[in-house]
């Protein structure tokens, strides 16, 4: 067994874990964590069980997860970790979240797997090996005109510069919405780039990037045979400043319209 293949092993019953956490859990308390943001307890149990599992299985590598922070010294190799994205969804009973786990080596994620714990599907993917549903191999959209396509686009901007950063987005929906088949906003990266994996989704544009909530979604388009890119068209990196994933037949439309809303020249 190769090293991407143990670590996808420990990464999928990791999320195992987790989703089993999320079931057991018909209650639970919602408190505030910034402007517009939510943290249940549910979020904490997860990343504090998951983190003692990682440890546990992993104690070589770090760890990254959105409610703890980092811990660890992984020489250049963690675990990203978002407990539940989608947690605003979660904590009014929608069934649109997932447990996002990644595993990245220096600037690239290298195992990835995804749950939906209400939709009964585990996302996974090892670098070089495809992406998978529930273990059956899933494929990028292969769409080329954008009247096809239907985009997923992330939330809007919260917190300082958020005014600036929203007409930009609101000049890139006006345009898009005006050309796409149809426009989406799902509340949760983890879906979304899933669902680009999957061929679900013919886009996601997400403009920021968390690498808790994007590193094993990235991971899972790539393998499918995506493409994932910053919002100026680079590639994509733990240090980029959004994920744009989408079927590689639609990545110049969507990046010209990237450019246009945000009036870059190239």
């Amino acid at each position: 067994m190769t090293e991407h293949a143990a670590l996808l092993d420990v990464a999928r019953e990791a999320v195992a874990k987790a989703t089993e956490i999320v079931r057991s859990r018909p209650s639970f308390s919602v408190s505030a964590k910034g402007d517009r943001d939510l943290v249940t307890d549910v979020d904490t149990a997860v990343e504090d069980a998951l983190r003692e599992f990682l440890t546990a299985e992993t104690p070589e590598i770090g760890i990254l997860g959105e409610e703890r922070g980092r811990s660890g010294d992984g020489g250049g190799r963690w675990w990203a970790l978002d407990p539940i994205d989608g947690t605003a969804n979660f904590a009014r009973g929608i069934p649109l979240c997932g447990i996002s786990l990644a595993l990245v080596d220096g600037e690239h994620s290298t195992v990835a797997a995804i749950t939906l714990p209400y939709l009964g599907v585990t996302y996974t993917a090892a670098r070089g090996e495809g992406a998978f549903a529930n273990g059956e191999r899933v494929g990028a959209s292969t769409a080329t005109e954008l009247s096809d396509a239907m985009i997923a686009v992330g939330d809007f901007a919260i917190g300082e510069l958020a005014e600036e950063k929203n007409r930009a987005r609101l000049t890139l929906l006006s345009d898009l919405g005006a050309r796409a088949q149809k426009i989406r906003m799902l509340g949760t990266a983890a879906i979304d780039l899933a669902w680009v994996a999957d061929g679900k989704l013919d886009a996601a544009l997400i403009l920021s990037n968390n690498p808790w909530d994007t590193m094993a979604g990235v991971l899972l388009v790539r393998e499918a045979g995506g493409v994932v890119v910053d919002r100026d068209g680079s590639e994509h990196t733990v240090g980029s400043e959004a994920t744009i994933a989408v079927g590689a037949g639609l990545r110049k439309e969507i990046v010209d319209a990237l450019d246009r809303a945000y009036g870059v020249v190239r």
